[in-house]
């Protein structure tokens, strides 16, 4: 039975959203939830210089001819970014749930009724995402396929091995707790991933994941993305940090599976005590296999200590898997299978 006393708000930030409002705004006043739940939209323009203020003013009187409360707030003094953005949508809003909805990505009819349900099933602590469909269809097809195909332990477990959250950003929807409890997004112009370090605050202080397993929204990719802007250096720090963190500073030891550029990358990366924790790299390229990598030190002018390279049947596990899945025709992860690991034990998928 649907709480028709719990108030749902829609949070959108907006910055030249004047190609994107009509599509987003027409596909909010589909939702099923319209007349079954209460709803209000809060939307924060971030100093658009389009004619998004216009359009914002004519769109408020058509919710509000539908009872839907429209409220807006401008930042007048400068564009401040994304997380800001959210953060004063959210600030302007009184719902019990927030449904967070960029102006970019339309929402299909069930959406919010679907989420709402899932939500009253799960404690106030959770995060809800959707599956999603890609717009166009053939832009980023194995992103899509790897995060609308997680399982519910996979939520949890492979938070380090995207540039964003296991359930993305346009999807979520969830108790206003959860947003008061990690004290909203981290704010800066640009350059910031806002949503993955509010994920990683969520999940450190306890917080579940869910996903509903339907397709919800869709997603829209296009160059102007907010996602475009960020540093691609940021959210790899991010990912290593956190992973050494939760996970290598209970391994006494590990291999990294990939001897290639990637495995490279992420081992040059460690702090020197989990360097020395790497026993070994593992990989099938017999013309890797019986060498060893000894990374050169550009500070002392010198080459670091020789690890082997071995291949992955003669490997120890743990392992920290720095492979792109869907890259082999299905063979890394045949290998992986044949190693019967338990994900989260085992192994950590990286990349």
């Amino acid at each position: 039975m649907h709480e028709k006393n719990h108030l749902i708000s829609i949070i959108i930030p907006i910055y030249n959203g004047a190609p994107w409002i009509r599509r987003c705004f027409e596909n909010i006043l589909k939702q099923t939830a319209i007349g079954v739940l209460k709803l209000e939209i809060c939307v924060c323009d971030d100093c658009s210089s389009d004619n998004t203020p216009q359009l914002l003013e004519g769109w408020k009187t058509t919710f509000e001819n539908f009872e839907v409360p429209f409220k807006m707030y401008r930042n007048e003094d400068g564009n401040k970014g994304v997380g800001s953005s959210k953060n004063k949508a959210v600030s302007i809003s009184s719902g019990d749930f927030l449904c967070f909805q960029d102006v970019d990505d339309v929402m299909l009819p069930d959406r919010i009724l679907k989420q709402y349900e899932r939500a009253l099933e799960e404690t106030t602590e959770t995060i809800i995402g959707c599956q999603f469909k890609r717009e166009p269809q053939n832009s980023t097809v194995r992103y899509t396929n790897w995060a609308n195909t997680l399982t519910p332990a996979q939520l949890n477990l492979q938070v380090f091995t995207s540039h964003g959250p296991t359930v993305i950003m346009p999807t979520w929807f969830c108790s206003r707790k959860v947003f008061d409890r990690v004290g909203g997004f981290f704010e800066c112009k640009k350059g910031c991933p806002e949503d993955l370090v509010f994920f990683n605050k969520h999940l450190d202080l306890g917080g579940k994941i869910a996903r509903v397993d339907e397709v919800l929204l869709v997603y829209t990719f296009h160059l102007n993305q907010t996602t475009f802007s960020i540093d691609e250096d940021t959210i790899w720090n991010i990912r290593v940090e956190r992973l050494q963190q939760i996970v290598l500073s209970k391994w006494p030891k590990f291999t990294i599976w990939n001897a290639g550029k990637q495995g490279r990358k992420f081992y040059n990366s460690l702090s020197e005590e989990n360097q020395e924790k790497t026993v070994a790299f593992c990989d099938v390229d017999l013309n890797k296999i019986g060498k060893k990598y000894s990374p050169f030190n550009d500070v002392q002018k010198q080459f670091g200590r020789e690890i082997e390279i071995i291949h992955f049947r003669d490997a120890v596990p743990p392992f920290v898997i720095c492979m792109k899945i869907d890259l082999t025709q299905g063979v890394f992860e045949s290998n992986l299978r044949t190693l019967q690991l338990k994900e989260g034990m085992d192994y950590v998928m990286f990349s």
